[in-house]
């Protein structure tokens, strides 16, 4: 069974710095597509950033420059370092991976930004 595993969220002030880390478990996923969204209640799941098995990054317009994916593949682990932190990216913060044609989803982790 294919698992998603999210950790590193929590609470920070404005202009600090998280890490959330993903691991995937029951499969490997490293030609897989990974992901990190997020949801504040009330509103849509964004996407925050993608990356590829060949990695190539996408960021949304409003974290480029602050937040930085990558992977491991050799631990089957994706990470989304964030810096500059805004009161703007409270949320919960999903892991997502596209395997052979499937999406997965993590049980997300809390991310709160205090001004």
């Amino acid at each position: 069974q294919v698992q998603l595993v999210e950790s590193g969220g929590g609470s920070v002030q404005a202009g600090g710095s998280l890490r959330l880390s993903c691991a995937a478990s029951g499969s490997r996923f490293s030609t897989a597509v990974m992901g990190w969204y997020r949801q504040v209640p009330g509103k849509q799941r964004e996407l925050v950033a993608t990356l590829t098995s060949g990695g190539s990054a996408n960021y949304a317009d409003s974290v480029k420059g602050r937040f930085t994916i990558s992977r491991d593949n050799a631990k089957n682990t994706v990470y989304l370092q964030m810096s500059s932190l805004k009161p703007e990216d409270t949320a919960v913060y999903y892991c997502n991976a596209i395997h052979w044609g499937i999406v997965y989803w993590g049980q997300g982790t809390q991310v709160t930004v205090s001004s």
